[in-house]
């Protein structure tokens, strides 16, 4: 087993190596993908080189710079069959709440789809702010009770419920109760 610095730092190198080959991809300067995310030039350039601990909110900040989906930043090559034990996996925290978002698998070719498995504890609530057009997010909550949707309608969930909703507008997910747990599908357009 790993231990969580082991871990986070494993993590912090896939994210260093997938923000470099994405601004490459992009052709965009540092500056400018810097400006385009809100983000220091300083701040980046030291995300590059391994780094720092980017919160949810930067990385999702960074994806929409680099016209990217999120799995391009964290998912690591790994190869088929695929398993992933709880409590493992590339996993990124809200700086906005407790809440934690384990990257479960990222888009194979052909396919437009991540697929996550959230943690979150009651209190401040996670906001995201309008992914890329066309983005429809899909929640089946395990554990616990939460609202989640749209930021001015979300819909109470209780183990075993669904719900999908577009994600290209603010929306939000807030734990009810402690331990709540859930899988989210984000599905690109």
């Amino acid at each position: 087993m790993t231990t969580p610095d082991a871990h986070a730092r494993a993590s912090m190198e896939v994210i260093a190596a997938s923000l470099r080959r994405e601004r490459r991809r992009s052709g965009l300067s540092l500056s400018e993908i810097a400006r385009k995310a809100g983000l220091a030039k300083s701040t980046l350039s030291q995300l590059e080189a391994g780094i720092g601990n980017p919160s949810l909110e930067t990385l999702w900040a960074l994806c929409i710079a680099l016209d990217a989906p999120f799995s391009r930043l964290v998912d690591p090559p790994a190869p088929r069959p695929q398993l992933i034990r709880a409590g493992e996996g590339p996993a990124v925290s809200s700086a906005q709440a407790e809440y934690r978002a384990t990257l479960l698998a990222a888009c194979p070719p052909g396919a437009r789809r991540d697929i996550y498995f959230i943690a979150a504890e009651p209190g401040r609530q996670r906001t995201s702010e309008p992914h890329l057009p066309g983005v429809v997010e899909h929640v089946v909550l395990s554990t616990g009770r939460a609202l989640v949707g749209l930021a001015d309608e979300p819909f109470e969930l209780g183990p075993g419920d669904y719900t999908a909703y577009p994600a290209d507008v603010p929306h939000l997910f807030r734990a009810l109760q402690p331990g709540t747990t859930a899988v989210l599908i984000s599905e690109n357009a």
